[in-house]
């Protein structure tokens, strides 16, 4: 084996300038793979983060027939329900905020005190809303830390004032939280075109707007139960207690988030097909240059033969030269991919995932394509008569 390794090395670089050609082939297929993937996983797992971050998930239920309502009496049904762990009332408004006299696009959301337990909302500075706040309509409110850097340069904007306009009246809030977004993956691609978060009290919002429904409730499930037969489960009960059909919908925002990743992994494999389909274009290239090397090589291959050499060992010799050429071009590929992938994931300040395994798999899968166009030159080269492989040279 250790002769075999040594020899093909040195039978590799006899011919250092065909040999680097062909092994940029394979680089470039199997380094395209790698980046695909790595940001394929890393836009797949920020996207997951940012979706979190802004407060999306377990179930939400809309009013679909405005016949009927989704106020407080409907929140309350939904919270007795014994598979229900929390329930909050949501209030949306797109609309526009003034901080200094600069106007900035805001998505304005309502939210109750219970916001921490339903969805995903982390505090990074100041404090939650309270009772106090909801039972007063405080004009009081919490951004996203995007927001706050942004606009004040800080994490810290607690205690800073800001002009929101709400149900056509423009009024002044008090910051009392600044909440950690996902990864900032939306604010970092599109900027400008991604209106900011701003929440406020729900009973604030609902008296800005003058209407006792809400936009939507969110609920999370106890976990022992199924989020979609709990969203049916709560759409039956509410349409019995109103006796409306159709009058309110669900949506699983879990699911939703599963479906986008499942999308983004079939997007990935076929984009990495077209690496792969680079690679077996460096396949054809190993077997030309290995044909070349059979033609180039007919008296060392005469040689042994006539020494002895049999079939195999000639078809080893010149398979592990194969192997180990799609050998050498996979890892510098995944060296040069890997350090591409972490340069431009590094530049939205993303962390990349390592994923040996994925690696490990084009690694091989790299070999096996040196080893399967490898054949035929092998065959060719251990078919050679000793006689004849002397006589043509």
């Amino acid at each position: 084996m250790l002769d075999l390794f040594v020899n093909s090395i040195k039978m590799l670089f006899r011919k250092k300038g065909r040999t680097c050609l062909t092994l940029l082939g394979i680089v470039i297929g199997v380094a395209s793979v790698i980046i695909i993937n790595n940001i394929s996983r890393c836009g797949s797992d920020a996207f997951t983060n940012e979706i979190d971050g802004l407060g999306i998930g377990g179930i939400t239920v809309t009013l679909k027939n405005q016949s009927a309502s989704l106020s407080d009496n409907e929140l309350d049904s939904i919270k007795s329900l014994s598979y229900v762990d929390f329930a909050m009332p949501i209030v949306f408004e797109s609309t526009d905020a003034y901080i200094r006299d600069k106007k900035s696009p805001v998505y304005l959301w309502g939210i109750d005190k219970s916001a921490k337990d339903v969805i995903s909302l982390k505090l990074l500075n100041g404090r939650f809303f309270n009772s106090g706040d909801l039972s007063s309509n405080s004009k009081s409110c919490m951004v996203d830390q995007t927001f706050a850097k942004n606009h004040y340069g800080t994490y810290n904007a607690v205690g800073k004032e800001i002009v929101i306009n709400s149900g056509g009246r423009s009024l002044k809030y008090k910051i009392v939280g600044v909440l950690k977004t996902g990864s900032g993956l939306l604010q970092n691609v599109m900027g400008s075109y991604i209106p900011e978060f701003i929440y406020i009290p729900y009973t604030t919002m609902r008296q800005n707007l003058n209407s006792k429904n809400f936009s939507q409730i969110a609920v999370k499930i106890n976990k022992n139960y199924d989020d979609d037969a709990a969203g049916e489960n709560i759409v039956k009960t509410m349409e019995r207690n109103v006796n409306i059909n159709d009058a309110y919908s669900f949506t699983n925002m879990t699911k939703q988030k599963e479906n986008i990743s499942e999308i983004i992994n079939i997007f990935t494999l076929v984009i990495s097909s077209v690496g792969i389909i680079s690679l077996f274009v460096a396949g054809l290239s190993i077997m030309n240059v290995m044909l070349v090397s059979v033609s180039e090589r007919k008296k060392e291959i005469g040689i042994k033969k006539a020494l002895g050499a049999s079939k195999g060992t000639i078809i080893s010799e010149f398979l592990f030269e194969s192997a180990m050429m799609t050998f050498i071009g996979g890892v510098v590929g995944i060296l040069f991919g890997t350090a591409v992938s972490w340069v431009g994931i590094s530049l939205f300040g993303l962390t990349m995932p390592f994923r040996i395994d994925i690696m490990l798999a084009i690694l091989v899968f790299s070999v096996f394509v040196g080893i399967v166009f490898g054949i035929y030159p092998a065959v060719k080269a251990a078919g050679l008569r000793p006689v004849e492989a002397l006589r043509s040279v």
